[in-house]
């Protein structure tokens, strides 16, 4: 359910005709609540190494946005910690 949610929201927030080819998408990881707030402070923007996978998040993107993305051949992928969760397409 959660997936599903998350690709209609992709669906609903990025135009249908995006190239996504030479883009760099940035995931934004949000910190669990039970981390302290000097915890965050120190965190906040450092890589995140922990799942989902960067490989899992693109194609979850990918997926939402394409039946067939086949034709995607170059595309810089990031994932960091963040107050928030977000994704920043450039």
């Amino acid at each position: 359910m959660r997936y599903r949610a998350f690709a209609d929201e992709v669906r609903l927030k990025l135009p249908s005709d995006i190239n996504l080819n030479y883009k760099r998408i940035v995931f934004y990881m949000p910190m669990p609540k039970s981390w302290s707030k000097k915890k965050k402070a120190d965190m906040e923007g450092h890589g995140h190494r922990q799942r989902p996978d960067i490989d899992n998040l693109a194609k979850s993107v990918f997926d939402a946005l394409y039946a067939d993305d086949s034709h995607i051949y170059s595309v810089s992928l990031a994932k960091f910690w963040a107050y928030e969760g977000a994704i920043e397409i450039t």
